[in-house]
C-alpha cells in the first residue's frame, strides 16, 4: 500500500515541471546558504517561508525540504576547505576534511562528502516513508496524557543535549515556556501577559521569532565580524573519488544513514549529535582507526552519511506525532501550519495527498543533491570568498522583509528585532537559541493536553502514570534528565581538577 502511493507520488511531481524547479532551487539555495559560514539550515528555512505562503502547499514543502537537505550538505564545503563548517552539523566533518584539503586533496574530499550525503539522505528518506505511516498509525492510539507525556520527553531531550551548560538550556526552554503563555488562554479564552496590546491577543507569532533567533542576530554577529575576520582564498582540485575508494566507503556510508536516521528521528537530537556518534562509531570499528584527524576518508562519510540520515529521521516524530526532531523541523512544521495542515497521527489520514508528495519530494532531493553537489562544486566554493560587508545586507532584508510578510505588521518586524536582539546577546553569554524555538512548539502542546487530561480525570493526576505509553514517556523523560544532570556534573568535576 506505501509502496502504491509513493509511486503515485513519484508520478504526480515527475510530471509537474514546477514541482521539479522547486526541489532544484531549494537544493541549490540550501548548498549557498550550508556553505557560508555563520548561516544555517534553519535560517535558510525560516527566511524563505513567508515566501512559500502563496504556493500550493506541496510545491511549498518541496522548496523548503529542498533548502534543508541541501544546506546540511553545503556546510561540509566550508569546514573541508577553511576549517570552518557551514553549519554546526558539519562540525565532525572538518576534523577529517581540512586535513585532507591540507593534503592537497580538497576536491576528493568534496567528493566524497558529496556521495555520502546523498546515500545517508537517501537511507534517511527511504525509512521516513516506509516507517512514518506505522508510527502514525502506532499514534492513533495517543490521547491527552501520551501527548502530554511526549511533550515533556521533549522538553527533557532538549534540555539535555545543551552544550554549555544544564542550567542554561533548563532557563532557555523555561524562557520559551513563559513566551507561549502570552495571547488567549486555549481552554478559556481569557487574554493572558497581553498587556493591553491587541498585538499579542494572538499570542507570540512564531515566524518573527523564528527570523530574528536566526536572521537579525547573525546580521548583529556579521557586524560585529567585519573588518576583523579575513577572507579566505580557496582551491579545490579534483572533485570525483577513485570508484574502489567509493566501493571501500559504503559500508561506512551505509551505517552512518541509519545511525543518523534513528537519532535524527529522537526529539531534540539532530544532525549535528547523530554526525558526531556516526564518526565515533566508524573510528571505533575501523581498521585503520589511527588515521582518523589525519585525513581519513572514512572520517569524512560517516558524519556527512549520518547528518544528511538526520534529516529523513528528524521529519518522522513532526510528520507523524506534532513533535519536531530539531530546530530546522520545528521551522517546516510552522510552514504546514501555515498551509492549514496540522501534523500528527490525522495527518496521515486526511491529507494523504500531500504526505506522499513529501516522501516522494525527500527522496527526490537527494538525487538532485548528487546531480548538483557534483557538478556544481567549484561554483560553490568560490561563494565562500563572498565580503562579508555584501551579503550581511542582503540577509537584512530578506529578514525585515520575511518578518512582515505573515500579517503585513510592522509589529512583528519589530518583534523580530528585538528578539535577534536578545538572541545576540545570548550567544555571546554562551546561551542556546533553538531551545526557544524547540519550547514554542511543544509548550502549547503540553498545557493543552495536561489541562485536557485533567478534565478527562477529575483533577486526578494518576491519569499520566496509570495509561501505559504516557507512563513510559515519563519515565524516559525523567531518565534524562537525572542521567543529564549525573553527566554535565561529571563533567564539572573534571574541569575543576583540570584547573587545579
Amino acid at each position: 500500500m506505501t509502496l502504491d502511493y509513493l509511486m503515485d507520488a513519484f508520478q504526480l511531481i515527475l510530471t509537474n515541471p514546477i514541482s521539479l524547479m522547486f526541489i532544484l532551487i531549494g537544493v541549490t539555495a540550501g548548498i549557498i546558504v550550508g556553505c557560508l559560514p555563520g548561516l544555517s539550515a534553519t535560517m535558510g528555512c525560516a527566511l524563505l517561508i513567508p515566501f512559500t505562503y502563496s504556493l500550493p502547499a506541496v510545491e511549498g514543502l518541496l522548496l523548503l525540504m529542498g533548502i534543508f537537505t541541501g544546506a546540511i550538505y553545503g556546510g561540509s564545503i566550508s569546514a573541508i576547505l577553511i576549517r570552518t563548517p557551514g553549519t554546526p552539523a558539519a562540525a565532525a566533518t572538518l576534523l577529517d576534511g581540512y586535513p585532507l584539503s591540507q593534503k592537497g586533496e580538497a576536491g576528493k574530499a568534496i567528493g566524497i562528502s558529496t556521495i555520502a550525503s546523498f546515500v545517508g539522505g537517501t537511507i534517511g528518506a527511504l525509512i521516513m516513508a516506509f516507517l512514518s505511516p506505522e508510527i502514525a498509525e502506532f499514534g492513533l492510539r495517543f490521547g491527552p496524557p501520551e501527548f502530554f507525556a511526549l511533550a515533556v520527553f521533549g522538553l527533557t531531550m532538549i534540555i539535555s543535549i545543551s552544550d554549555e551548560s544544564l542550567l542554561k538550556g533548563t532557563i532557555v526552554v523555561l524562557i520559551g515556556l513563559l513566551l507561549t503563555t502570552i495571547g488567549f488562554d486555549p481552554l478559556s479564552g481569557v487574554p493572558r501577559f497581553t498587556f493591553d496590546n491587541d498585538n499579542l491577543l494572538g499570542g507570540i507569532t512564531f515566524i518573527p521569532v523564528l527570523i530574528g533567533l536566526f536572521g537579525f542576530a547573525q546580521v548583529f554577529r556579521n557586524i560585529e565580524d567585519i573588518g576583523v575576520v579575513p577572507q579566505v582564498k580557496s582551491k579545490v582540485g579534483q572533485i570525483l573519488p577513485k570508484l574502489k575508494e567509493i566501493k571501500s566507503l559504503i559500508p561506512t556510508m551505509l551505517k552512518g544513514g541509519s545511525i543518523g536516521s534513528f537519532m535524527g528521528s529522537v526529539p531534540g537530537l539532530g544532525c549535528d549529535v547523530a554526525a558526531f556518534v556516526a564518526y565515533g562509531e566508524a573510528k571505533r570499528t575501523s581498521k585503520e582507526a589511527e588515521k582518523f584527524g589525519k585525513g581519513s576518508l572514512e572520517g569524512i562519510a560517516a558524519p556527512e552519511s549520518a547528518n544528511n540520515g538526520a534529516t529523513g529521521g528528524a521529519m518522522i516524530p513532526m510528520l507523524t506525532l506534532g513533535v519536531p526532531g530539531d530546530a530546522v523541523t520545528a521551522v517546516l512544521l510552522g510552514a504546514l501550519t501555515i498551509h492549514g495542515l496540522q501534523p500528527g497521527p490525522l495527518l496521515f489520514k486526511d491529507h494523504i495527498d500531500v504526505v506522499y508528495p513529501i516522501f516522494a519530494g525527500m527522496i527526490l532531493c537527494q538525487i538532485v543533491l548528487l546531480i548538483v553537489g557534483l557538478s556544481g562544486a567549484r561554483l560553490f566554493t568560490k561563494l565562500i570568498n563572498i565580503d562579508t560587508k555584501i551579503l550581511t545586507p542582503i540577509i537584512f532584508l530578506l529578514c525585515i522583509t520575511g518578518s512582515y510578510s505573515i500579517r503585513f505588521s510592522f509589529f512583528d518586524v519589530g518583534l523580530a528585532l528585538v528578539i535577534g536582539v536578545i538572541a545576540y546577546f545570548m550567544g555571546k553569554g554562551k546561551f542556546p537559541v533553538s531551545p526557544i524555538l524547540l519550547a514554542l512548539i511543544l509548550g502549547p502542546m503540553a498545557e493543552q493536553n495536561m489541562r485536557r487530561s485533567l478534565l478527562l480525570s477529575q483533577d486526578d493526576i494518576t491519569i499520566f502514570v496509570t495509561r501505559p505509553i504516557s507512563a513510559i514517556f515519563l519515565i524516559l523523560a525523567v531518565f534524562m534528565a537525572v542521567t543529564s544532570y549525573r553527566r554535565f556534573k561529571k563533567l564539572h568535576a573534571n574541569d575543576k581538577n583540570l584547573e587545579s
